[in-house]
């Protein structure tokens, strides 16, 4: 597949113009509080009306099985994951019923009913029986009535209402802060746009000049570990990708239904295992990190079509456009502010971010939005658009606080936690080295107008409409132990290592 680094346009020159027609007041969630209240709406939307008064649909609203399913033996847990994969994967074959038949479902509430969530429920239900069936077989059954009232699905709009809304939750503690700007604007009401038919809108974006400084960090106490640990792993350009998730989804070609860049570990694939891993070779420069960083790829639409335009993770699931490799790539580990941290064990598995959050709610949302020379100010709902000569920036602050004994957890999550406010770990948890990955691209404002319109955004499951608070990063520990020996020593000493 072709790699593309794309260098600001013609159509920068009229992104000017263009902007003014999306800020609408310069809306936006962004971080104006030190962390949001997951449960507070997000206001100044207007759901689109369909002419026979009932709200337009845009996507599909789906419960997510996995994240209610809190343990699963080790035995069962592949078996479980692939059956979530299998969800997913039936989500995403309904949404394309329903992109085919858009007109008519707006029309008929019926026929969407009938036709799409019907259907859909009852191949849920079978997936969701299997589940419990394993979780059962270990003696491991919890809450399957809870799950199996999961099945049915809804209809929804793009109101840009951030799903349903959940309370607390990880995504809330990270010190990169998140709050709201209730500026407003309509944003998500200004119909379909981007190439691939589901997104992103005009409303997506915002101007990163009109969002305040809302980046707050804890204060580092006397017994900081204050140093910084960096590894470079190049920037990808050597078309390293695949739309799998050997995390969430083992073991299945596909998993992610969009695709990945991958710096590091050049192994990783769904099958990839620990050895295979720990075998693998490594685009880092210390070849004692083989690692595997990787996030979605962001893609510029525009017309032109990426090699995977027929592929699965591309076109196939409504991801289309020129990938973007990213001018610079920084990832660093950092320590905590109050103390010590500790050595992360091989193979610990971290995501932060929600590649579901437009639907499941912004309680995980964690990745953050800006341009370079505004990064003290973070969106994390909006795509920014940024001045002449300024980059767009995504950064990814991931879980830095783990339980001590376990590498994963049956949701991925709850092995590791974000430090709280103050920068301290919870309930027995440890201070480990915090990745904080910032990636820079070259790309031309959005412009959206009928002869040649050009947006950016991050790939996305195709119900998830290639929101930006679906941003998301996944991290794989293969440090060699005499590395990240040094790497703990370098931050609790207070250096600058490599």
């Amino acid at each position: 597949m072709g790699r593309t680094s794309r260098k600001r346009s013609t159509l920068a020159n009229r992104a000017i113009a263009a902007s003014a027609a999306l800020i609408m007041g310069g809306g936006g969630l962004v971080a104006a509080n030190y962390y949001a209240s997951a449960g507070e709406s997000w206001t100044g939307q207007r759901p689109l009306q369909s002419t026979n008064g009932w709200q337009s649909v845009s996507t599909i609203d789906c419960p997510d099985v996995g994240n209610e399913i809190q343990e699963v033996p080790q035995q069962v847990r592949g078996s479980v994951d692939r059956q979530l994969a299998t969800l997913d994967s039936q989500i995403t074959r309904a949404y394309q019923r329903f992109a085919e038949n858009r007109q008519r479902v707006q029309s008929d509430r019926g026929y969407g009913q009938q036709q799409i969530l019907t259907p859909l429920r009852n191949e849920r239900q079978v997936i969701i029986q299997r589940i419990i069936a394993l979780l059962e077989q270990q003696r491991a059954a919890q809450k399957s009535q809870q799950l199996q009232k999961m099945a049915s699905c809804e209809l929804r709009a793009d109101d840009d209402n951030g799903g349903r809304q959940q309370n607390g939750g990880q995504g809330q503690a990270d010190n990169q802060g998140q709050g709201q700007n209730n500026g407003g604007g309509d944003g998500g009401q200004q119909g379909e746009a981007g190439q691939a038919g589901n997104g992103p809108e005009a409303g997506d974006f915002v101007d990163i000049t009109t969002v305040q400084p809302n980046v707050r960090n804890p204060r580092k106490l006397r017994n900081a570990s204050r140093g910084v640990f960096a590894t470079s792993c190049g920037t990808n350009q050597n078309g390293k990708f695949n739309p799998d998730n050997v995390i969430v989804a083992p073991g299945v070609s596909n998993g992610a239904h969009h695709m990945h860049d991958y710096v590091g570990n050049q192994a990783n694939d769904a099958f990839a295992s620990d050895d295979d891993l720990a075998n693998g070779q490594t685009t880092c420069r210390n070849q004692g990190d083989k690692s595997t960083y990787y996030w979605p790829v962001l893609r510029v639409q525009n017309g032109q079509d990426e090699n995977d335009a027929q592929a699965d993770g591309g076109g196939k699931d409504k991801n289309v456009g020129e990938i973007q490799t990213p001018a610079q790539v920084t990832l660093n580990f950092v320590g905590s502010p109050v103390g010590k941290v500790t050595a992360m064990p091989r193979f610990l598995r971290i995501i932060t971010g929600d590649a579901k959050a437009f639907v499941n709610g912004n309680a995980n949302a964690n990745a953050s939005w800006s341009c370079t020379g505004f990064e003290n100010r973070q969106l994390k709902d909006k795509y920014p658009i940024c001045p002449q000569g300024s980059k767009v920036v995504r950064s990814f602050k991931f879980q830095s606080c783990w339980d001590g004994q376990n590498t994963d957890s049956a949701n991925h999550r709850t092995h590791v936690a974000f430090a709280d406010r103050n920068g301290r770990c919870q309930n027995g948890f440890k201070a480990i080295p915090q990745l904080v990955q910032r990636i820079v691209y070259n790309v031309p404002p959005p412009v959206f107008d009928g002869d040649n319109p050009s947006v950016f955004a991050v790939d996305s499951f195709p119900e998830q409409l290639h929101k930006p608070v679906t941003d998301h990063g996944d991290f794989i520990n293969v440090f060699n132990d005499n590395l990240m020996n040094k790497m703990v020593d370098c931050i609790n000493t207070g250096r600058s290592c490599r």
